[in-house]
């Protein structure tokens, strides 16, 4: 169900992440801000089954909009372009993105109230940890 990810999630966590970035091919400038942003996730699904995910921060807020198991054209906060496709996996929130014959995987789950969201780029692992806000 994606219904239990709807909320405004704040991030206090995020480990490894500057090594995922150097993965998935970001420069230097881009990683230094992106190492100091500290995004807020804000999901909400529409009446049609649209799912709305929104990373708002003082840098950069980015959006996507997608029904599950679809593909579709992303242009990621670090001006990727990839082909995505989203779906639930046992429970967890899994964005697949591909683009220059690379793969990368986020994986968004629900543990213990808190929403963690893994950042997959073949061995790199970053894991950002969010809260909901009241």
């Amino acid at each position: 169900m994606v219904e239990k990810f709807v909320g405004t999630w704040k991030m206090i966590a995020s480990e490894n992440f500057d090594d995922y970035m150097k993965a998935i091919g970001v420069g230097f400038a881009t990683r230094q801000v992106g190492n100091r942003t500290k995004p807020n996730l804000i999901v909400t699904v529409e009446d049609d089954g649209v799912v709305c995910l929104k990373s708002q921060s003082t840098f950069k807020t980015t959006e996507i909009r997608f029904k599950l198991n679809v593909p579709f054209e992303e242009t990621t906060a670090d001006d990727r372009k990839t082909t995505t496709v989203v779906s639930l996996e046992g429970g967890k929130l899994v964005q697949k993105q591909s683009w220059d014959g690379k793969e990368t995987n986020i994986e968004r789950e629900i543990t213990d109230g808190k929403l963690i969201a893994k950042c997959i780029m073949g061995d790199v692992i970053a894991v950002r940890t969010y809260v909901k806000e009241a």
